[in-house]
């Protein structure tokens, strides 16, 4: 049997973070995580101020500046007969007046490396959780298995950050509550060639909208369906993925052609939602696993890696020191950051409902948008810092210790 005084289950940005931190406080901790690598395309790509100004703290700007990715100040929103500024970050305060593009494994990767200069992290790779292990009302650790078979993996306390999806959650008895979303994504890359713009793109008409992440080599492509249709859409065969693609993005015209079948597009179920509860004695739910976000926005990794400051901000001086965490405890960590998750998904909802879900109805009636959003007075500045810095920046407040390389 083994023995650690932190469990994080999941590798996704919350437990990399947490883990990182912890480990730099000298607390014992073991990060677990169910697939053999971070490459999945699904997961996002957008680091925002925030998250920026955390790896500044943490030291890492440096390292992750050198790793390939794209600065975006502006977010724009291209309609049939219109460019729509959105949001100016340039206009921000501080060094960090961007949004970064990066695949996320790169980032988890970044900040897995960092966390194994300090000897007390480790991380387990191919480990599956599928139940939690109790002693009374609380949470002692889990179980998990992987090519040797089952273990258990004791601890003082147990982190939840394996997504939305949550295995640790369901085997807790937490259910989150939901609140809907118009739109599920067709998920699927095609090839980049150096005549196509720069930036990002999020493209909405009539009845359809589709968001383009320049990856240098190739283009990963998000194209909005309703709720639910993706059967309906496949009935009518890949061409109804092709034309969309062409008519909204004509650049790329040449090149729809290159999806052979629905077997090169992956569907991804949207959803909001979030816990009533994020704790029981002993376990912590941070992250998607504690509220799942809608992609508006992109907010989504930030929120997630905020969960995982404020926690360890919270809880790393007593985990150091050998203490028992009181449930009290976990739910300051809740209290802290339920405000900012419910105002942000409260927006997300705000625009499926004004925008996503009339353009995907097909509603025939033109969006009716200022010319440009991010000049607007108090409405602009307030908009990026929203997407900038979210709604509770959080800053590393846990000590290092003097193992720290």
């Amino acid at each position: 049997m083994d023995r650690n005084t932190c469990v994080i289950v999941g590798g996704g940005p919350a437990g990399a973070v947490l883990a990182l931190l912890l480990a730099r406080a000298g607390v014992q901790v073991t990060l677990l995580e169910k697939h053999g690598d971070f490459l999945r395309d699904f997961r996002g790509d957008t680091l925002h101020p925030s998250t920026l100004q955390l790896l500044d703290e943490l030291g890492l700007a440096g390292e992750f500046h050198r790793l390939p990715h794209r600065k975006v100040h502006r977010m724009i929103l291209q309609t049939d007969d219109a460019t729509v500024p959105i949001a100016d970050l340039s206009r921000l305060p501080g060094r960090y007046d961007y949004i970064a593009f990066v695949p996320q494994w790169d980032f988890l990767n970044l900040v897995t490396d960092a966390a194994r200069r300090y000897p007390t992290f480790r991380l387990i790779m191919n480990a599956e959780v599928h139940d939690v292990i109790r002693e009374g009302n609380t949470v002692r650790g889990v179980r998990y298995r992987d090519a040797d078979g089952e273990h258990e993996l004791r601890a003082t306390l147990t982190v939840a950050t394996d997504g939305r999806h949550s295995d640790v959650r369901r085997a807790a008895g937490l259910v989150p509550v939901e609140h809907g979303a118009p739109m599920d994504v067709l998920w699927f890359r095609l090839p980049r060639e150096s005549t196509d713009p720069e930036q990002p793109l999020l493209r909405v008409s009539t009845g359809h909208m589709m968001v383009a992440i320049n990856r240098e080599t190739y283009w990963q492509l998000a194209y909005l369906i309703p709720k639910g249709g993706f059967d309906a859409l496949r009935a009518r065969g890949i061409e109804a993925v092709r034309e969309p693609v062409t008519r909204l993005l004509p650049f790329l015209a040449g090149r729809a052609g290159l999806l052979a079948d629905f077997g090169d597009v992956s569907m991804l179920l949207v959803a909001i939602n979030r816990l009533r509860r994020w704790h029981r004695p002993g376990l912590l739910v941070i992250g998607d696993a504690a509220h799942a976000m809608s992609p508006v926005f992109g907010v989504g990794i930030n929120l997630a890696v905020q969960d995982a400051v404020a926690a360890a901000n919270l809880l790393a001086g007593p985990l150091a020191a050998g203490a028992e965490i009181p449930e009290s405890l976990l739910a300051r960590v809740q209290r802290r950051r339920t405000p900012p998750t419910v105002i942000t998904q409260l927006a997300q909802r705000v625009v499926q409902s004004r925008l996503i879900r009339p353009a995907l109805s097909g509603d025939a009636r033109p969006l009716r948008l200022p010319r440009d959003i991010s000049r607007l007075p108090v409405i602009g500045a307030l908009t990026r810092r929203f997407i900038g810095f979210g709604i509770r920046p959080e800053h590393v407040r846990t000590p290092v210790e003097s193992h720290d390389t």
